[in-house]
This record gives structure tokens, sequence and C-alpha cells, in this order.
């Protein structure tokens, strides 16, 4: 897959709200027509492009929509790394994260309550660390029972870190969940990976596709696929 790699060397940045944001640009071979997204977490304006279109009409896009831009910004939440006496978002609910120098160092659930020690300084990277172990354990558990209703046998699970896709599923032999869908409540993790399931049948959107999806997930996709939209960037808040 091509990334968002490409850049203008004539006018990489767009100024939004004040602040510089850099243009990507993703030359597609299927795409008919300019499509511009700001990323989740606000770093960069994403265009794709027609293999024809010129690199200064996809800037000129940019440039066009400034207004729509700066509204898409204004939208994304604040940054806000977890800290002591801070709040960590898990499974959809608020955890307190109560941090003493001398307790373990692996953090620990304890009623309402994130419980961990060691350096302070290194706080936000262990918090990670444990909430990508968390969201490994959760969707490996997910893909299985998803994969037995299928009829399939199990796949592998890794965990993604992309600014864009909350799955992937490249090949019929494994997928790949945006890890920070742990914090998301279950019944939206959980439709991430039935719909990369589904895929593993039907690598496609076609209508065996979603029958097999209604099949498997036990949930309503409308009402998750709503949450992603709503509130889909907050997961992007706590953590760089």
């Amino acid at each position: 897959m091509i990334g968002w790699l490409e850049r203008t060397a004539l006018e990489p940045e767009l100024e939004l709200a004040g602040r510089a944001v850099p243009i990507a640009l993703k030359r597609h071979p299927t795409a008919r027509r300019l499509t511009m997204r700001l990323a989740p977490d606000g770093s960069e304006v994403r265009i794709t492009l027609p293999r024809w279109a010129a690199t200064s009409e996809a800037i000129a896009f940019a440039h066009a929509r400034k207004d729509w831009l700066e509204s898409q910004l204004a939208r994304v939440p604040a940054r806000t790394a977890p800290g002591a006496g801070g709040i960590v978002l898990y499974r959809g609910q608020d955890l307190q994260v109560a941090w003493h120098a001398a307790a373990p160092r692996r953090p620990a659930i304890i009623g309402d309550a994130l419980r961990l020690g060691g350096p302070e300084a290194r706080l936000e990277g262990r918090i990670r660390r444990w909430l990508e172990d968390e969201a490994l354990a959760l969707c490996e558990a997910d893909m299985r029972e998803y994969c037995a209703s299928a009829g399939l046998a199990p796949v592998p699970v890794s965990l993604s870190r992309a600014l864009r896709r909350w799955g992937s599923c490249s090949d019929r032999n494994r997928i790949r969940i945006n890890w920070r869908l742990v914090q998301a409540p279950d019944f939206v993790r959980r439709s991430v990976v039935a719909h990369e399931v589904a895929h593993l049948v039907h690598f496609d959107h076609s209508r065996a596709f979603h029958a097999l999806l209604a099949r498997i997930y036990e949930g309503e996709i409308a009402a998750a696929d709503r949450w992603l939209r709503e509130h889909g960037r907050s997961l992007y808040t706590a953590f760089g």
C-alpha cells in the first residue's frame, strides 16, 4: 500500500488556525477525483488524487477548502498525555492513574484506578505498552470467536498504529487492528474485528460480505460505525 509520504517541495504545508500543517499526497490507481481529509489527530492534511492529477492541483484544492479544514481541526480534541492522577480510557471506562514510585511497574486495574509504579518520567510509555498488550489479547480472543462463528481456522492478529484505518485485511491469512480501539467500548472494537474476519471470506463489501458480518457480529454494526464517526478522534488524544 502506498503510504502518505508524497510531499511537494514548493508548498508542503498549509496554515490552519495559525499553525503550519503538512500536506500528504497519495496517488491511487483507481481514483477518479481528488478527495481530502484531515488526519484523526490533526497532524496532516491527506489528499488522494488520480495518477493524472498535478500536484499543484491538489495543493490548490486544499487551499480552496481551508475554512472546512479549519473547522475539522477545531473538532480534534487537545492531546492530554496520561500522568499521575490523570485519566486513562480503557474499554470505554475512565481509569484514574494511581501512580506510586514503589508500586509494581506493570499496571494493574484496582477498582476504578490503574495502579502502577516505576519512574514517573516514563509513565506514558508504560501505560501505552500495557494498553497495547491488552488490545492484542482482546482482539485475539475476538478473532477466535468470530472465526469459529464463520467456520474458519484462527488467523494471526497484529496491532496497527495507523492514523486513518481501524482495521485491515491485506490478505486472507492475517488481520490488523488499530491498538487504540482498546480505549473504545467493547462493542466498537469487536465490530472492527468481526468486519476484518468477514473479509477473510469475502475480500470486498458485497452483499455476501454484509450478510456474513451480520451473522457473526452480535451487535448493531450501524451503532458501532456511528460511535467511531462521533468519537473516534478522541482515541488519539492521550498518546502521540
